[in-house]
């Protein structure tokens, strides 16, 4: 296949959640796999590997050819940057191909550690432009795995605008949230999606609200869950575009997952990269349904296709409907089949109420007219039994959909996949016979990675008597490699003719070469000798860097009538975050024309063909751009070194600096401040503002936490039959909606100028309780942020903040003083997080 960026095929990496996950992926083709350790990965409840299993695994991988990336995908935070020093040491130590990284910190941390280990940066550094992959390439990752959210076409810009590794997801389930940009597990869960501790709140039942009032959706609760993604029809297009590596979700899967969805994957990238057609059939897209999946689509890459990726009926792994039911009897349940059954098949029977306890189990026996048949063929309606009281056939009723959730057969024959060995993985190697009469022979390899290897024999070359060493004999013996990851490429013989040696020789020479290149498989990666790197990246400051400054109290408004109370109240920095770009112009020369300060946020996703934002956002000469996005980072960064005077720029929470060492990293790219990430408690901001200068850092001490932000539009998919924002009607200009927990509480849901949603913690959060011991630290730059709230509460809440700062007040009683002001209730939120 041609390709534009590529002259080798692509890379197909697949999950691995264990050793038998290990050994699937092995033997069904895959170039790699990914997996955690125990400790900094982003799937806490994966079985993971330890430290000391380590050394096998990479071990059993290289043996067999295959490359090994551990997931140190998770945001570390200062304490934990000693823990992690070890870790990347014993990484690289055992030859660990690549780690997949999500936090700038420890990127800077790896390339001062280890600098020969490959850096690869996750989905959860919300990489959606090639503006973004560049930033990532000039921060040392070589490779970037790109957001779940962008369509093919978006795909083939990044590859033609970057030379940087691209890599994509290929099938597997698919986050509601852009990832690293998560926060509902911290907001229902007291726990972290960017910790590798994902509540999976997307996948509960909501009710919408629309205006003030419940919709009524009938079956459809699980607004935000969508259905897994699926890209075997897409293969061929991404193969040509030049993507490099292809990736498999799934590390708590098992391992007849990981078996089927390799082997899928490794044949439509080999016949795309040999210029053949698709091959990819009904049964084997049922097959992949039936292994693993809530629903199976091209997920974004199709383009927004909101009615499509959210189906909204259930949450959780279904497998195969194969039929309605129409009936049932004193034994069994009649059920019109859509596909093939046949007996032992585990099944559920759908009322849509997933809520409810749902009825099902195996077939016992299956009946036309009373005559048993082994399996009930499709387009037929049967009768279909089960064991003495497994279903309650009063709760099935005439209409439920029927779902095959396990086929024993399909089990049994992925189990033999899963476990039976496959020569995938034979690297040729090129291997050169050299020697004359008299002298011994000798024998040179050299494997794909440029690795030379010789070895000489013992046995002196004498003349043959019948036959000679000759191309096929020595073609015969070198390509005996057995169980080993190589196979025999080219030879190339300078030899004299005539010569004998003997096979035990030749065996022996074989054996040498292969053992060589196998040792230089394991030897370590360069590591630097000093174990004092955190002490020259990681130095906490002393009280002569803290210069004395006065505490300044910022308001971030949504809404013109919040704007007008910030007039009012004469705000000195007044942020504006308007969900369009509509009026924002004259907002900006009315706070201007006040002698205040106006700042203008950014989308916190930057795509291809989206310059036009930033472009209208630097014309709007505001006095300071609030930057949520890596992209845009970059795009300022270069706009800057080309001597473009730009407006003051204080990074936003969307970059996630956990750690000293990332946010020092970000201000070096022309930031003034940056507010943490609001993944850190109130003691760890403190533990922060002690490698920061703490005036270089802003807390946004109360707010509505934005525990989702999604490209799937609530708006488009509940509210109207479009599927994007040219058919929509949209519906977000004309009304306000929310999502209704299962507590009652009202979360806010609210549509930006790229038709993304942003879902709001129903409570604000507030920092009040911890106020004084960041002010005590040095921190002088908070921020007030509203959603819905009214022109009034704008003015109540920040004069009660005006209050306390004036007078000192003590922290309880500003919470006490807040909570008489919100009806809906006040939450610490993530600064009480563990």
């Amino acid at each position: 296949m041609t390709s534009l960026r590529r002259t080798t095929p692509p890379e197909l990496l697949a999950p691995c959640g264990g050793w038998e996950q290990l050994k699937a992926a092995i033997n069904c083709g895959a170039d790699a796999v990914y997996f955690g350790l125990t400790d900094f990965n982003a799937r806490a409840r994966a079985n993971n590997f330890t430290l000391e299993e380590l050394p096998m695994v990479m071990e059993t991988l290289h043996t067999q050819g295959v490359l090994g990336l551990v997931t140190l995908n998770t945001l570390v935070f200062d304490r934990e940057l000693k823990k992690l020093e070890t870790y990347i040491r014993e990484i690289a130590r055992n030859r660990v191909d690549a780690v997949i990284v999500q936090d700038i910190g420890v990127i800077q941390l790896i390339r001062e550690v280890a600098p020969d280990l490959e850096i690869h940066g996750s989905t959860q550094m919300t990489i959606t432009s090639a503006e973004g992959a560049e930033l990532a390439r000039r921060w040392g990752v070589k490779r970037v795995v790109l957001a779940r959210e962008l369509s093919l076409k978006e795909i083939a810009q990044i590859c033609a605008q970057t030379s940087q590794e691209i890599e994509v997801f290929v099938h597997g389930a698919l986050c509601v949230s852009y990832s690293g940009q998560c926060f509902s597990s911290e907001a229902w869960g007291g726990r972290s999606a960017n910790r590798g501790a994902c509540a999976q709140a997307c996948r509960l039942p909501y009710d919408l609200l629309c205006d003030g009032e419940v919709t009524d959706l009938g079956p459809y609760q699980y607004l935000l869950s969508p259905q897994d993604l699926m890209a075997v029809r897409q293969i061929p297009e991404l193969v040509a575009m030049g993507v490099d590596c292809f990736k498999i979700e799934g590390r708590l899967k098992g391992p007849e997952y990981v078996a089927l969805t390799t082997q899928t994957y490794r044949k439509a990238i080999d016949d795309a990269w040999a210029g053949r057609p698709l091959d990819f059939s009904r049964q084997e897209e049922r097959d992949l349904e039936q292994v693993f999946s809530r629903g199976l689509t091209p997920g974004f890459l199709e383009g927004t296709r909101h009615q499509r990726l959210v189906q909204g009926r259930a949450p959780r792994h279904r497998g195969v409907q194969i039929g309605v039911v129409r009936g049932t009897t004193q034994r069994g349940v009649f059920v019109e089949l859509q596909e093939t059954v046949r007996r032992g098949d585990g099944l559920v029977f759908d009322a849509a109420d997933p809520q409810s306890q749902e009825e099902g189990g195996r077939i016992w026996g299956i009946y036309d007219h009373g005559q048993a048949l082994e399996e009930g063929a499709q387009g037929s309606t049967l009768e279909l039994r089960f064991g003495p009281g497994e279903v309650q056939l009063k709760r099935v009723q005439a209409g439920d959909w029927v779902w095959r959730t396990d086929d024993p057969q399909l089990s049994k024959r992925l189990r033999a996949l899963a476990e039976q060995p496959a020569n995938f993985h034979k690297e040729p190697i090129q291997i050169t016979v050299s020697g004359t009469l008299g002298r011994p022979l000798v024998l040179t390899a050299e494997d794909a990675k440029g690795h030379l290897v010789v070895s000489s024999g013992e046995f002196l070359l004498q003349p043959a008597q019948r036959h000679g060493l000759d191309q096929t004999k020595l073609e015969a013996e070198l390509s005996r490699l057995g169980d080993t990851p190589f196979s025999l490429g080219k030879l190339t013989l300078e030899l004299s003719e005539g010569l004998f040696c003997p096979l035990s020789e030749l065996s022996r020479l074989r054996h040498s070469l292969i053992e060589q290149l196998l040792t230089i498989r394991k030897t370590p990666l360069t590591i630097t000798l000093g174990q004092n790197v955190l002490e020259t990246l990681h130095q906490p400051l002393t009280a002569d860097n803290l210069p004395e400054t006065t505490v300044a109290l910022h308001l971030l408004c949504r809404t013109p009538e919040q704007l007008e109370a910030a007039l009012d109240l004469a705000v000195p920095v007044i942020y504006l975050d308007y969900l369009e770009l509509y009026g924002l112009k004259d907002s900006v020369q009315k706070i201007q024309a006040q002698g205040l300060k106006a700042i203008v946020a950014s989308p916190r996703i930057h795509k291809p063909n989206e310059e036009r934002i930033w472009k209208f956002l630097l014309g709007l000469k505001s006095d300071g751009l609030l930057v949520r996005n890596p992209g845009l980072l970059q795009t300022l960064a270069e706009l800057e070194s080309q001597g473009m005077e730009l407006p003051t720029r204080i990074g936003d929470f969307s970059l996630n600096a956990a750690n000293g060492i990332t946010a020092q990293t970000l201000l070096a790219m022309g930031l003034e401040r940056i507010t943490p990430t609001y993944d850190l408690n109130a003691q760890q901001i403190r533990d922060l503002a002690q490698y920061v200068p703490p005036q270089k850092l802003e807390i946004v001490l109360q707010h509505h936490l934005p525990v989702f932000h999604t490209e799937h539009c609530v708006f488009a998919r509940f509210l109207s039959e479009g599927d994007d924002h040219t058919n929509c009607g949209h519906p977000c200009e004309k009304h306000r909606v929310a999502l209704q927990d299962r507590t009652g509480l009202v979360h806010p849901v609210v549509a930006d100028v790229g038709c993304r949603n942003t879902v709001f913690h129903g409570q604000a959060q507030s920092g009040a309780d911890f106020w004084s011991k960041f002010i005590d630290t040095g921190i002088t730059d908070y921020r007030l942020e509203f959603v819905h709230e009214s022109n009034q509460d704008v003015r109540n809440i920040y004069a009660c903040y005006q209050e306390a700062l004036q007078t000192k007040m003590p922290g309880k009683k500003l919470w006490q003083n807040l909570q008489r002001l919100l009806p809906n209730g006040l939450t610490r939120g993530s600064y009480v997080m563990a």
